[in-house]
């Protein structure tokens, strides 16, 4: 079993504006609600492939009652626990034309009882899981140090994956998860410089692992470099995974999927390599339709033939 954790889960509203303009009056010609967050977005991935995968985290409510509703109309198994706020809503719109524009809430404020709440029931469902993935920004009153609390509570019972950004990411490196996913943007955050070609992601990805994280994947629209560490064997390797930038009718989760990807490949018992090019496969897939989460395994498989994956350098002996 997957556990995916979302403490900022949304309600999020896709809408289709060709030729979006601002501060004049627009015409959707298509919209979507779906439950959201990152965590969410995961969850969502990960039944599409097939995974069993159960989403918890903070709703509240009614904007956290059409959350818990809409998951549930998914088939995504859930429990959620309910606090005072009001969870939030965010927005994207998508100009055809290739535009794209996101509106995010910040989210409720959260009490203490309530956080206790929740790492309760994340302990109780820690005990049934073989991954446990924290995901997503952290709302008003959350401390920034929440995700690694977690981690250094559960890890070594489960495999620990993080996707987050800034100081929580910083965080909870130091709490030495099994796998940490930021984009190239939230990576840059951490080494404090661009990334400009492989040789960068590469340094990212190792600085990731030296601050902590027991194996990296930094991603980009292209594909991603994964720094991946043998649990076995305490080597480590860096892989290259290409697919090329494509036309996207939205991008809004791509990152959420290919974590998702990679995690499932990693479930299902796959080979690092296989486990990369499903990762990556299942960023692109979802890029096809507008959606977080909303892809087609028929396409993800399509294009995880078209990886093209290669070995960066070779195994690293790793003591830690």
């Amino acid at each position: 079993m997957i556990v995916t954790v979302t403490l900022n889960a949304a309600f999020d509203r896709t809408l289709t504006v060709p030729n979006f303009q601002s501060g004049v009056r627009n015409r959707a010609i298509d919209a979507l609600s779906l439950a959201g967050g990152k965590g969410v977005n995961i969850a969502r991935t990960l039944k599409r492939l097939g995974e069993p995968v159960i989403a918890t985290g903070l709703a509240g409510g009614r904007t956290g009652t059409s959350i818990i509703e809409g998951l549930t109309s998914e088939g995504i198994l859930n429990d959620f626990v309910r606090i005072r706020g009001e969870s939030r809503t965010s927005t994207a719109v998508i100009d055809p034309n290739g535009a794209q524009t996101e509106i995010i809430e910040h989210g409720p404020s959260v009490a203490e009882d309530e956080l206790e709440m929740l790492m309760e029931k994340m302990a109780y469902l820690a005990r049934g899981a073989d991954i446990f993935v924290l995901a997503g920004s952290l709302p008003p009153g959350v401390p920034d140090d929440f995700y690694a609390r977690v981690i250094r509570e559960i890890r070594g019972s489960v495999v620990t994956a993080l996707d987050a950004q800034g100081p929580p990411l910083r965080l909870g490196l130091a709490a030495d998860p099994d796998l940490v996913s930021p984009n190239a943007r939230e990576a840059e955050e951490i080494v404090g410089h661009e990334l400009n070609d492989d040789a960068d992601l590469v340094d990212a990805a190792k600085t990731m692992s030296d601050l902590g994280a027991r194996s990296a994947i930094v991603h980009r629209t292209d594909g991603c470099v994964a720094r991946l560490r043998d649990p076995d064997s305490k080597t480590t390797t860096t892989f290259r995974a290409y697919l090329g930038e494509r036309e996207a009718a939205s991008t809004v989760g791509s990152g959420d999927a290919l974590i998702a990807g990679y995690l499932a490949g990693l479930h299902r018992g796959d080979g690092p390599e296989a486990r990369v090019a499903l990762g990556v496969a299942c960023g692109a897939a979802n890029t096809l339709v507008p959606g977080a989460g909303v892809l087609e395994r028929a396409d993800v498989e399509a294009m995880a033939r078209q990886v093209q994956i290669w070995t960066l350098d070779g195994n690293e002996n790793n003591h830690g």
